[in-house]
């Protein structure tokens, strides 16, 4: 069982012995951990991914980082609720309120700004491509990795999840000397894990328990995640140490993400004339119409008489909506305290709600499925994400795998040397953890322009 005073510390990821004092700047360690994240390379390079629509063009949509500073919003506001309500529930020394009042937002900031920082180019189609192309190789090829690999080893190729990517993009210290990567502490990466699990005891749905239903971290950072686990009081549900309980904050990263998803990708295809005013509306309003104050339905529907533009008219709605999931989830968080704090809370926060705000949910996720996700231009991107990503990892995969060959040469020096490859068949998963972390960490610009250059549709240019 965990406990809320146990689940946070400012132990870092690299550091030794006890958690260093901070330094006199104003800054506390967990405001320490967004600043990192947001000045990073890493962070940078998604304003240049996918979030749902192709970019770039003529209507400004979201991207992987405009959707990354949203997520942060939302789930300052979740967590600085939450965390006043613990502090009051529980009293505590004033370490304990300090952190849960004035620190605890900072943590789940962090953690939403992080949250989609190990996504590949070309949003979620990218990981299908990673896993359309381990899944598929040539039984030559595959018994080549398969010989030095564990069974868990090649599931973390075949099933690649972006969500261990992001745990390892923060964790892994790549060519540099310095251990820990980020050095972020050790709440923030463990409100990232959605799902604390390994890829062989990952990607079961069926167990009912919502912590296997993806994997949260490679086989490469399992001893790290331990680490983090073992401090932070979260004893492993086997006696492999290979899946654990969800940390009880990254309900309020994942909530907050699920917020923002539904009805901003819903804006952005307002915005593009893919949904009308009409049908936005017709989706949104009946969540208002049980409501009080503020949030009635008739105060809202007088406010909108009042705006003129439709855009605005969406935007006013979206802002609405958000303050109400805010307020909704914030009031149901306590409610599971203890499935929280046993781990056995199988449902994410938003499907913890009342059923009828579950029922109007469900309509959104499907109408979106059916009129978004499935548009034209949507599917184009993915389609051209599984040919510029499985063109990628099919060049760079052979050369490491035929080293020896004059094209396998030339294309090893275009791997960055931040991402050592040790070309040596019992460092393979090693190998092909580098070659992801190359080609994962690539914008969809980049990626689509090295792609032609190495395929011989366009020439590079001297430079």
């Amino acid at each position: 069982m965990m406990n809320w005073e146990s689940l946070f510390t400012s132990q870092r990821t690299g550091q030794t012995g006890r958690p260093q004092t901070d330094y006199n700047d104003g800054r506390h360690a967990y405001i320490r951990d967004y600043d990192r994240i947001i000045f990073s390379s890493a962070f940078r390079r998604l304003q240049n991914k996918t979030q749902v629509f192709p970019l770039p063009g003529a209507v400004f949509v979201h991207n992987r980082l405009t959707h990354s500073l949203e997520v942060a919003s939302v789930g300052r506001s979740l967590a600085k609720a939450c965390g006043e309500k613990i502090a009051a529930k529980y009293g505590g020394d004033e370490r304990f309120k300090d952190f849960y009042r004035h620190e605890f937002h900072s943590v789940i900031a962090a953690a939403c700004l992080a949250h989609d920082i190990g996504n590949p180019p070309f949003g979620h189609s990218g990981e299908d491509a990673i896993r359309a192309f381990f899944s598929g190789l040539p039984t030559d090829k595959r018994q080549m990795l398969t010989d030095h690999m564990t069974t868990n080893q090649f599931r973390d190729l075949e099933l690649f999840e972006g969500n261990s990517n992001a745990f390892r993009v923060l964790t892994h210290s790549f060519n540099e000397p310095e251990p820990g990567g980020y050095r972020l502490t050790y709440p923030t990466l463990a409100a990232i894990v959605k799902y604390p699990c390994s890829s062989q005891q990952g990607f079961d749905k069926k167990s009912g328990t919502i912590a296997t239903r993806k994997s949260g971290f490679f086989d490469a950072e399992l001893d790290t995640y331990r680490k983090i686990a073992s401090t932070l009081g979260m004893d492993a549900f086997n006696d492999e140490q290979t899946i654990y309980p969800r940390h009880p904050f990254v309900y309020l990263t994942e909530a907050a993400d699920d917020i923002c998803y539904r009805v901003i990708d819903l804006e952005d295809a307002h915005r593009l004339h893919i949904v009308s005013t009409e049908k936005f509306m017709d989706l949104f309003l009946p969540f208002f119409e049980t409501e009080t104050d503020y949030f009635r339905r008739d105060y809202i529907e007088f406010k909108l008489k009042n705006i003129n533009d439709d855009n605005q008219k969406v935007q006013y709605i979206r802002a609405r909506w958000i303050a109400l999931m805010t307020e909704k989830l914030s009031e149901t968080y306590l409610d599971f305290e203890e499935q929280l704090l046993a781990g056995t809370l199988n449902n994410d926060l938003l499907g913890s709600l009342p059923q009828h705000i579950r029922e109007l949910t469900a309509r959104i996720n499907a109408y979106s499925v059916t009129n978004i996700y499935n548009y034209k231009s949507v599917v184009e991107i993915e389609i051209a994400g599984y040919h510029v990503i499985g063109g990628l990892l099919d060049a760079f995969v052979n050369a490491v795998l035929q080293p020896e060959l004059p094209k396998s040469k030339k294309l090893i020096k275009l791997v960055s040397k931040q991402f050592t490859l040790q070309l040596d068949r019992r460092h393979l998963y090693n190998d092909m953890l580098s070659l992801l972390d190359f080609i994962a960490g690539m914008t969809d610009l980049y990626a689509l322009d090295l792609y032609r250059k190495i395929t011989g549709i366009v020439i590079p240019e001297l430079r």
